[in-house]
């Protein structure tokens, strides 16, 4: 079990990926033990439609290369995973 490992995500569209996103992470939610969503507000009272995912994963190498693949098999989405274990 590796604890030591990020996945940085990035949705360019969110109103068209959030709902696949979502069904994603939550296939592989016993994997994730923290998740941190960031979105660039630079106009008050507004979502952006493009958003960045941080999530910190704790399972085997196996699982968060799928988590990978089926987070980039998506449209506009782009995963991207940081082993920082020994």
């Amino acid at each position: 079990m590796n604890c030591y490992q990020i996945m940085a995500v990035r949705i360019l569209d969110r109103g068209k990926s959030a709902v696949e996103v979502q069904r994603v992470l939550t296939e592989h939610g016993c994997a994730i033990l923290t998740r941190l969503g960031l979105h660039d507000q630079s106009v008050p009272g507004t979502c952006s439609p493009s958003g960045l995912l941080v999530l910190q994963l704790c399972c085997d190498a196996d699982t968060s290369a799928g988590l990978e693949k089926k987070l980039n098999s998506l449209d506009g989405v782009k995963a991207k995973l940081v082993d920082l274990s020994d």
